[in-house]
């Protein structure tokens, strides 16, 4: 199953004694729907997937099912140790999912082939399409990337390490190996905030690439794309310059804030998806006030460009 243009990364709400609120869940996917993505990552790294219990986890890919009805694909995290992993799996595909995005193994480190091993592992547990998320404790080399062709199910690579050399050897490897799979393998570019690498990654042939502004700022994210996607470079710089470098500066402030702060915008947008859970931070009230001001900023960017236009 290989993805082409913007993928949609929800965030899980939560209730103000801390419940998953499916109701909030199901408008948030609905907005993201909306927004014309190629398709749905639920419960995934935006969507705190390491903080939900199980029962919250098939609610969750429950609702987005039931909301997406087929429209789009919807790709469930699944993650933590090899057996977890393995029971996250299954129950992604008993509530629907069309696939299965694998995050790295819990703290555990190994080599690239001991993690193609951790891959076959879990996708001998379902026949689910997976995308294998390279970053932390979880890196491939070449070698490795073309012994994932060999695994039935495995359907693509996202990246979160942001290494384009090292990535450019990765789908070299691929492309040239002579598997029969080669041509219809996937990359993703799932760095935070990869729209400020999009380029960087279309010039090695990854196209597809994940937003989480498009979780709350959903003109802004899809207003960039289709600029990226025509080559409008005017509207790429201008929306960089007025939005995206602010925002990530004040995504690196503190870590965590890739999800909380996505939360905030969502909640700043009228969205009640409540707080992050522990170990991640809400941002304090002073950057929330500057995530407006950015939000803004954008915003009237945008105007100008169309405007313009």
């Amino acid at each position: 199953m290989r993805l082409h243009g913007l993928l949609s990364f929800p965030l899980t709400p939560f209730t103000e004694d801390g419940k998953v609120n499916l109701t909030v869940l199901a408008d948030h996917i609905a907005q993201q729907l909306a927004a014309g993505p190629s398709g749905l990552f639920v419960a995934c790294g935006t969507g705190e997937f390491t903080s939900l219990s199980m029962q919250e986890y098939r609610d969750v890919l429950g609702t987005a099912v039931r909301v997406a009805a087929g429209r789009v694909p919807v790709f469930a995290g699944t993650g933590g140790g090899p057996q977890l992993a393995r029971d996250f799996a299954v129950a992604a595909a008993e509530a629907g999912a069309d696939g299965l995005l694998l995050l790295p193994p819990y703290l555990v480190s190994s080599t690239p082939a001991g993690l193609v091993e951790h891959v076959r592992f879990v996708a001998e547990a379902t026949s689910l399409p997976i995308t294998v998320y390279q970053r932390a404790n979880a890196v491939l080399d070449p070698a490795a990337a073309v012994a994932l062709l060999d695994v039935p199910t495995v359907a693509g690579i996202k990246d979160g390490r942001g290494d384009v050399s090292a990535m450019l050897r990765l789908v070299t490897a691929i492309r040239t190996s002579g598997h029969p799979r080669a041509a219809e393998f996937g990359f993703l570019n799932g760095l935070p905030t990869a729209e400020l690498s999009v380029q960087a990654y279309q010039a090695i042939g990854i196209e597809s690439y994940s937003s989480a502004v498009l979780c709350f700022v959903p003109d802004i994210a899809t207003a960039f794309f289709r600029a990226v996607s025509t080559g409008d470079a005017d509207t790429v710089q201008a929306l960089l310059a007025a939005f995206y470098l602010p925002f990530v500066a004040l995504r690196d402030l503190v870590p965590g804030y890739a999800v909380s702060l996505v939360k905030a915008g969502a909640r700043l947008e009228g969205l009640d998806v409540g707080s992050v859970r522990p170990p991640l931070v809400d941002p304090t009230p002073a950057h929330v006030e500057r995530l407006a001001e950015v939000i803004d900023a954008g915003r009237a960017a945008l105007r100008r460009l169309r405007h313009a236009a």
